[in-house]
This record gives structure tokens, sequence and C-alpha cells, in this order.
């Protein structure tokens, strides 16, 4: 039922602009963590597919996906992983340094189906799609509510 009110309120927003939250206020200033990496998960709008997409950061983190959203996820320093979850194949390893900021484009295909997939995109890139999209929250804090 949330994931229905959630995609709702996506499609309202492309007639009517929503006010941005604090944390989605806060998440577009793009302020490093000096001691963490930060990276941001990105769904453009228009995407290849409508249909939302389940994805997993560090097999601890879920994420419904939905097009013209985002997630800013600190880290520490190292390897981490994006990638689809359930049948969605999809993945990438992003290799991060402290205090630095990365962007990874999701791009989703299918019609039943999500079938994932991840490109990390220059700054300037993912910037402009963070600026066109919505924050969304992990999975785990939509079913606890």
């Amino acid at each position: 039922m949330r994931s229905l009110l959630i995609g709702l309120i996506l499609v309202l927003a492309g007639c009517q602009q929503i006010p941005l939250t604090p944390e989605d206020i806060q998440a577009r200033k793009f302020e490093p963590v000096p001691d963490k990496a930060v990276i941001y998960v990105v769904r453009d709008n228009p995407d290849f597919s409508g249909i939302q997409a389940q994805i997993d950061l560090d097999n601890n983190v879920k994420l419904m996906t939905y097009e013209g959203t985002y997630y800013r996820w600190e880290v520490a320093p190292g390897t981490h992983k994006v990638q689809g979850f359930g049948g969605d194949m999809g993945s990438i390893s992003v290799q991060t340094e402290r205090g630095k900021i990365y962007f990874v484009q999701v791009r989703v295909a299918g019609r039943f189906q999500a079938e994932s997939s991840f490109q990390v995109v220059t700054d300037a890139e993912g910037r402009a799609a963070v600026l066109r999209s919505v924050l969304i929250r992990p999975r785990q804090a939509l079913i606890n509510e």
C-alpha cells in the first residue's frame, strides 16, 4: 500500500512541484563528509522503464527506486556494491576515498521485471540528475513506520 502511495505521489510530482523536505534540501548541498565517502545513487527521469526497482547497497540498505528518485549514502572509504535485488542481477562496485563524492546512475529496463544497470557518472552529470530528482528513504524505514 505504501509503495502505491509513494508511486502516486511521484506521478503527481510531475504535475505539481512538491515542497522539498529538509533532508532533501541538505542532500542537495553536495557536502562531503571528512572521514567518509558519499555516494549518490540516482535514477533519472525519464528512464527506460516506469516500473519500480529494488536495489541493495552493500547487502545492508534496501531501496525502492522510481523514475526521478535518488538516495545519498555515506560510507566508510573502500569498495561498496550497488546491485539489483531479487531477480534483478545488475550490479556495480565503487571504490571510494574519504572526503570524496561519487554519483551512480541507475537505469532500469523491463516491463514486469526490473533489469537494472549501473554506471558511475561525472560530477556534473550526477549533480544535474539529483537536482531533477526527489530524495527517497531506505525501504526499512518505510516498513517500520
